[in-house]
């Protein structure tokens, strides 16, 4: 009579950061796949592809040089409205389409949670880089109009790098608290688009935030990570007021963001196959 065989449990490594970290690492391969796949589905059958990159920003920033630009006056620190909004525009598409992609992404790729196990923070990371491209498809765009506004490249330009990083850990933190909410309640479908937008009107994209007056109130609202993320962006792009301290607090902010949101999701990661 032959022995029994042994029954392995595969669990996720309980803790934080370090394994969790080098699970991310190992599964790379598999981010890099996810990533792809989503490109290519999101332009998959469109009459102009990835031209719709292009399209809508230049859509966003025509409707607001319009009505904010021409008809409402708002200033925009010297800088020629359509870049100054093009600019500020650029990284919120980035992080609304991220927060967007990443909330849904255990509900999207539920068969592939109730099948094999991974790393189940790989599907929001993965969600997150997709728009990468769009990014930089966006700055490209906004590169073309600053010739044609002859605003010369500054020596800032440097910063976008790094800021790109930070754009994508915001991303990152926010996206990961719906995603894991999102597995329990389905509301997270209807309220997040609604809380994208008016998250935006409380955003530094078609106004400066020095249109905000000094003292508690500005403190407040640079409570806003995408407040020092935009101010920081456009300053590095196309100039004006340096960010200061509200880069500082939204990094603060992102940081309490992005711990107690990875905790929250590790503790939830088990459940996720039977609540999904």
């Amino acid at each position: 009579m032959s022995a029994p065989e042994a029954a392995v449990t595969v669990e996720p490594p309980q803790r934080w950061p370090r394994p969790q970290l080098t699970a991310l690492w190992r599964s790379r391969e598999l981010i890099y796949f996810l990533v792809w796949r989503d490109v290519k589905v999101r332009y998959k059958q469109t009459a102009f592809g990835i031209g719709w990159a292009i399209i809508q920003p230049l859509i966003s920033m025509t409707i607001f040089t319009v009505f904010f630009g021409k008809l409402a006056g708002v200033p925009s620190n010297g800088v020629p409205y359509p870049i100054f909004a093009l600019a500020g525009l650029i990284p919120w598409n980035y992080f609304a389409s991220a927060v967007t992609s990443s909330s849904n992404s255990l509900v999207r790729d539920v068969s592939l949670i109730t099948k094999v196990y991974f790393p189940r923070t790989v599907l929001p990371v993965a969600s997150v880089l997709t728009w990468l491209l769009d990014l930089a498809i966006s700055l490209g765009v906004l590169a073309i109009f600053m010739a044609i506004f002859q605003i010369p490249i500054r020596p800032t330009v440097l910063f976008v790098l790094p800021l790109t990083f930070f754009l994508i850990v915001t991303a990152l933190s926010v996206g990961i608290w719906f995603a894991a909410i999102n597995v329990r309640y389905r509301d997270v479908a209807y309220v997040l688009p609604f809380f994208i937008q008016a998250w935006l009107f409380v955003t530094p994209v078609v106004y400066p935030a020095s249109l905000v007056p000094e003292g508690p109130l500005r403190f407040l609202y640079a409570l806003n990570p995408m407040v020092g993320v935009v101010e920081s962006f456009r300053w590095a792009l196309v100039g004006g007021p340096r960010p200061g301290p509200l880069l500082l607090l939204s990094v603060i902010v992102v940081l309490l963001l992005l711990v107690s949101g990875w905790i929250n999701f590790l503790r939830t990661e088990q459940s996720f196959a039977d609540v999904i």
